[in-house]
């Protein structure tokens, strides 16, 4: 193909040029791979369903994801960086007003704004990070659930539709399906795999052209596909279970305790469809299934999981019977969806048996088994006492003999909580009555608290003060911490145990489920060892009342006659505001724990690389947007016509080719020029012949005196500006940096110093050499 350019001879009319489309090639609307990367990105996203629970978070992402293809389809044309620019911004928005509503003018973020970002975050960290999968969906998961595609679909949008590098997007589609695949510990639906591969397959084939690529491209993504079926469905290493699951039955999802009992409670408790978790032969009564305790409280923190002390291996005899009255039972524990680091056990354990050797450990002085890494045993069998003391042996048993000191450990506790409770168990002479009492405190008639999913507002006090006399409304785990901290405050040794209530009768077992997951507190007394005591006022009928607590409230404090109904209520307690009437508990679904989600009080430190983020892409987005003016700028002039016109046309050619790595010299002639641009961008014909048209103009207007008339050289200009973008595609780095703006900022610096070079806009319209 020859490089020479002819220029009209005096006297020949030129000839009339084809038709020459209005937008350039270059510039189209890439319709087809904006909404292809946003599919992609929801269909990879599938595995959030096994870690978020319900579906509402579909919608939301969804919606985040239409918000960045739209403004990455209708900015394409200013360039990459004010489309990424563009789309964080509309993201920002939508945050606003999707989880805030209290942004300047209700929809534009500011300081408060930004500040309720930083709770949401924190608070969706913390349930990340204590609780077990799939988590409820709370405003804080559905907050990061957005914000997470939000961000895939910049990058997969950047990676594939403005470098043109599809297969580059696989690894942020590879990050949004493997995360959720990591955290979830259950089974994994078939058609998550298949919708990833899917997903991918269809970036791979769409962007470059999908008429060109449908058949070959859609015949190997088919083939993809169905190997990702046929791999997924029989391999042994995807989930803890070992295998793909083709619905949402009880294997979809499970329970554990964790290292952070009572947020791990609250994933259990508030599943929508209760899993079943255990089901147990051989009880004699219904008795709690106790899976660890918790022995250290922290003031406003609430109580902590510790490092069991060394213990002795099972399966095997773990200690002596207790000389405890009680009944000695042999059980069977099936474990359908249980997997954690705590093997769950009744009573005092003496035996247990079909376990793997040297997995699990008995520790004696917390009374828990427990493992090095979270397991999922099969089943299990154990040989156990269930002690029924008698009351009269647990008003006999005095003192603190046979426990630690840290049983006893009220450091930082406010002294108002063991004022309430010497208020609670005045009157009582020995240690158990002082249990009953403050039980009683909770849950007799007539008690101000009340049992329910929503916890009271706090007010900046202390937490279990706010509970005790303010709030009076909660869950198990607020109950069982503020009647354990007044134990000890009144002299009985006590700890929280974390575990299941009885579940229900199953004719041939109990059945035991995620909404049987509970807290209670266990006091000591010497000779007997630990014995239960459960303050929630449940309304669901799974409360347990033990022998000696029913015994006992039908003999009333002290072993007078009568029962004990009376709790001393908080109107009794000086200095506190006498309650509110009690109304009737309302129909509450199982007990849940919410955990207590820290205030931000300042700019959240989560928030910092988002601003930065936010900060650099602004920075960034100079470059590209004064290119964006400049271009806009040069085709209005070049439209226009005049004395102008010609110069503009011919800048803005002259920048195409620069910000392709092409700079023609400033010496080189308006036709040298021209053969340059023709060769290094390897023009097709048509963008030739427009570049013939826009030569003649130049030297026409700048030799001749006769401009452009408006509108006669527009489409030459946009012509061949469009052939430089199909013969020399425009990379990456040009689009965020483009060379032409760089060397005219550089020039103009130069020419503050005194440099004798001319700075760029008086090249734009002085002529140049013939």
């Amino acid at each position: 193909m020859s490089a020479t350019v002819q220029v009209p001879r005096a006297g020949r009319p030129p000839q009339a040029p084809p038709p020459i489309p209005r937008r350039p090639p270059g510039q189209a609307v890439p319709w087809v791979a904006s909404l292809t990367s946003g599919a992609a990105v929801l269909l990879a996203g599938g595995p959030v369903s096994a870690v978020v629970q319900g579906s509402g978070w579909f919608g939301y992402a969804v919606l985040v994801v239409a918000v960045v293809v739209g403004l990455g389809v209708l900015l394409h044309r200013f360039g990459t960086v004010v489309v990424a620019a563009g789309q964080c911004l509309a993201m920002l928005v939508l945050f606003t007003v999707l989880f805030t509503g209290d942004g300047v003018l209700g929809f534009l973020p500011g300081p408060a704004v930004l500040q309720e970002f930083g709770r949401l975050v924190s608070g969706a960290g913390q349930q990340i990070d204590t609780g077990t999968a799939p988590v409820p969906a709370t405003p804080e998961i559905l907050f990061l659930v957005t914000v997470a595609f939000g961000l895939l679909t910049v990058a997969v949008h950047l990676a594939a539709v403005a470098a043109e590098a599809p297969a580059a997007a696989g690894v942020p589609l590879l990050a949004v399906f493997a995360v959720p695949a990591a955290l979830a510990d259950n089974l994994l639906p078939w058609w998550s795999m298949v919708g990833a591969a899917a997903g991918f397959g269809l970036l791979l084939v769409t962007p470059t052209g999908i008429r060109r690529q449908l058949t070959g491209g859609g015949a190997l993504v088919a083939g993809a596909v169905a190997l990702a079926l046929v791999l997924g469905a029989g391999a042994t290493f995807v989930g803890t279970a070992g295998r793909f699951e083709g619905g949402s039955g009880a294997g979809a999802s499970g329970g554990s305790i964790g290292l952070s009992p009572f947020a791990s409670l609250r994933g259990q408790l508030d599943q929508a469809t209760p899993v079943e978790l255990f089901r147990v032969r051989g009880l004699s009564r219904p008795t709690y299934l106790r899976a660890l305790t918790l022995r250290q409280y922290v003031p406003d923190a609430g109580w902590q999981a510790t490092r069991p002390a060394p213990g002795v291996p099972m399966p095997g005899p773990v200690q002596p019977q207790p000389n405890v009255p009680g009944d000695v039972v042999d059980l069977q524990i099936e474990n359908v969806a249980f997997r954690d680091y705590w093997l769950p056990l009744y009573g005092e354990p003496i035996g247990v048996t079909g376990l793997p050797a040297e997995q699990w450990l008995y520790d004696q002085s917390t009374g828990t088994g427990y493992t090095g890494r979270p397991r999922q045993e099969d089943s299990w069998e154990e040989h156990a006492l269930l002690p029924v003391p008698t009351v009269a042996q647990l008003r006999a048993a005095q003192g603190n003999d046979g426990v630690g000191l840290e049983y006893l450990d009220t450091t930082g506790v406010d002294p108002r909580v063991g004022e309430i409770a010497q208020q609670a168990v005045a009157g009582a002479t020995n240690n158990f009555d002082r249990a009953i009492a403050l039980q009683d405190y909770f849950t007799a008639p007539g008690s101000p608290f009340t049992y329910s999913l929503q916890t009271a507002p706090g007010a900046g006090d202390d937490a279990l003060v706010e509970f005790l006399t303010v709030g009076r409304v909660g869950y198990c785990e607020q109950f069982a911490s503020a009647m354990a901290v007044m134990l000890r405050t009144v002299g009985v040794p006590a700890r929280v145990a974390v575990g299941f209530t009885a579940g229900v009768d199953a004719g041939a077992y109990r059945s035991i489920s995620t909404s049987d997951a509970h807290a209670w507190v266990e006091a000591w007394f010497p000779g007997i060892g630990w014995t239960a005591f459960d303050p929630t006022p449940l309304t669901d009928g799974r409360s347990i009342d033990p022998p000696y607590v029913q015994e006992a409230r039908s003999q009333g404090p002290n072993g007078q006659a009568g029962p004990t109904e009376d709790a001393i209520a908080p109107e009794d307690v000086p200095g506190q505001e006498p309650p509110p009437p009690p109304t009737a508990p309302e129909q509450q679904p199982p007990d849940a724990v919410s955990p207590a989600v820290p205030q931000s009080s300042g700019l959240p430190s989560l928030l910092w690389p988002v601003l930065v983020l936010l900060l650099v892409i602004a920075i960034g987005a100079v470059p590209a947007g004064l290119r964006v003016l400049d271009r806009r700028r040069r085709f209005a002039a070049t439209a226009a016509g005049g004395p102008d016109a010609a110069g503009a046309g011919w800048a803005e050619l002259l920048a195409e080719s620069t910000d392709r790595g092409v700079e023609p010299p400033p010496s080189d002639t308006v036709r040298a020029t021209a053969r340059r641009l023709v060769r290094e961008h390897r023009l097709e014909p048509d963008a030739q012949q427009a570049l013939r048209e826009v030569v003649g103009a130049v030297e026409g207007s700048w030799y001749g005196g006769t401009h452009p008339a408006p509108g006669e050289l527009d489409e030459p200009v946009r012509a061949v500006a469009a052939g430089i973008a199909t013969g020399s595609p425009l990379r990456l780095r040009g689009r965020l940096l483009p060379p032409s703006v760089l060397h005219r900022l550089r020039r103009r610096g130069d020419s503050k110093q005194g440099s004798s070079r001319v700075p760029e806009p008086e090249r734009e319209t002085a002529a140049p050499r013939s």
